[in-house]
């Protein structure tokens, strides 16, 4: 097997500030100042289900900081709040860019499709944004120049992916695992070409029905490890 080439995993925005930066009232700035975001709640059922927030953006393309004057409701909006904006680390490093969150927008992201997974769960649950959302600093993503996302993320609902994450990760009391960037990076994956039809179909139909005993015996197929299918299918 391979690491998941021509594949990207990342972590969603840390802004500093999430009580001044995410918000469900559209109403507050200018519409371009406002992408959706998802939440690690929105990823319960395997598809984003959207639930309202957004991300106060501050950021403008490659261009760097959105320039204020241009954007007076976003202007008024963060002098508003520019006493605890210029508390937090990042403010005080740059006091020019006090405005800015953590980390930067990328907003090529926003479009593509990707899987979303949030941190801390009992059991592997990726979940499919179609590009409509961007994320969280508690949802980790990736994204594939190579795979079907729906292929891929059945591989990753099995119980054999789950295996990888068990045997890295530090287990959090009551058995929750962390599916952080370091951990999702090690787990090993099939060259997506050497998929049969048949087997790409049930993982795309496992990941979709949310079926981890259909996704976890087509897995097995993948990796070719019928020798151990017994224990991975407990």
């Amino acid at each position: 097997e391979n690491p998941v080439t021509g594949t990207k995993v990342g972590i969603g925005v840390a802004t500093g500030n999430d009580s001044v930066y995410v918000t469900t009232d559209a109403s507050i700035v200018e519409p371009d100042r406002l992408l959706p975001l998802a939440m690690a709640g929105d990823t319960k059922t395997g598809i984003v289900q959207w639930s309202g927030h957004y991300l106060v953006d501050p950021w403008e393309g490659e261009r760097g900081l959105v320039d204020l004057d241009a954007h007076p409701r976003l202007r008024a909006y963060f002098e508003r709040h520019r006493h605890d904006l210029v508390q937090r680390n990042i403010a005080k490093r740059s006091a020019r860019n006090w405005y800015r969150t953590i980390d930067r927008v990328s907003h090529d992201l926003i479009g593509r499709h990707k899987l979303y997974f949030p941190d801390m769960k009992l059991v592997s649950n990726p979940t499919l944004d179609r590009g409509e959302t961007y994320p969280h600093h508690n949802l980790y993503y990736l994204v594939s120049e190579v795979w079907d996302l729906e292929v891929l993320g059945g591989l990753l609902l099995s119980r054999v992916a789950q295996l990888f994450i068990e045997a890295y990760c530090v287990k959090m009391r009551g058995g929750t695992l962390r599916f952080q960037a370091q951990y999702l990076r090690r787990i090993r994956v099939p060259d997506p070409t050497s998929l049969s039809e048949d087997v790409a179909s049930d993982l795309r139909e496992a990941f979709r029905s949310r079926d981890v005993a259909k996704a976890t015996k087509a897995a097995v197929e993948a990796y070719s490890i019928h020798d151990v299918a017994g224990p991975l299918l407990c």
